[in-house]
């Protein structure tokens, strides 16, 4: 059937995810140029990083780091956009294996229990039929071997975007957009909380909030891009 599966992709060919030109058979999701080209942060190499900095006299983290770097018009954002917008889930699960792969058995990576998603409200997941940061949480599960959890934190609201929003605004954006789904057997547990891009950290800390209501909970923080 491998003749079948080469006539498939004849008619519908597997792009890249950041430049949009076909795979070669040996290929996933992002092409060889453009996967030598990412620009990778390694910010998990580091505890005083600039994600850290964002989240400094806020919350207070374990860990936090992101994949890529963002820059306009360039690689990480047609990613993101493809994630977001043109159903490419296979991007989000890509790009969380890679991260996955740079933090497996690093502390205090290596003590997460779970890894959560920051949540869509159910109106815009029912607009777009997937969560872009559960597609980023599934490609880390699948390295990391910890499960995705899906049911400790609600968005209770529906927000504007954030993006061309200043600091205060984006915050005030999402203060209260969370809830609490309580669990006991989240008592103690240490979440990863991912999310696609950080920029002011706003939305990562409403949802931290929310988890810190559960006793003694850990927190981390990772995301596809530092914006």
């Amino acid at each position: 059937m491998w003749w079948f599966n080469d006539f498939i992709q004849l008619l519908f060919p597997v792009t890249c995810g950041a430049c949009g030109t076909p795979l070669e058979k040996n290929e996933q999701t992002i092409c060889t140029i453009c996967l030598s080209f990412l620009p990778v942060t390694n910010f998990h190499l580091y505890n005083d990083n600039p994600v850290m900095q964002v989240f400094l006299g806020r919350l207070n983290l374990q860990a936090a780091t992101t994949l890529l770097f963002f820059h306009k018009k360039g690689r990480t954002q047609h990613l993101l956009h493809n994630l977001k917008y043109n159903k490419r889930q296979d991007v989000g699960v890509f790009l969380g294996k890679l991260l996955g792969n740079k933090i497996y058995n690093k502390v205090p990576y290596n003590s997460i229990d779970y890894i959560l998603p920051v949540p869509l409200h159910q109106k815009k997941m029912k607009q777009r039929t997937y969560n872009q940061s559960e597609c980023f949480a599934r490609g880390l599960s699948i390295v990391l071997e910890k499960p995705v959890c899906i049911d400790a934190i609600a968005r209770s609201s529906e927000t504007q975007t954030q993006t061309n929003k200043s600091r205060s605004e984006r915050w005030e954006n999402v203060s209260d957009a969370f809830s609490l789904q309580y669990k006991t057997e989240y008592e103690g547990k240490h979440f990863l909380i991912v999310d696609d891009v950080i920029t002011t950290g706003a939305t990562i800390e409403a949802c931290a909030i929310a988890l810190l209501k559960i006793s003694n909970v850990k927190i981390s923080v990772a995301a596809i891009a530092k914006a």
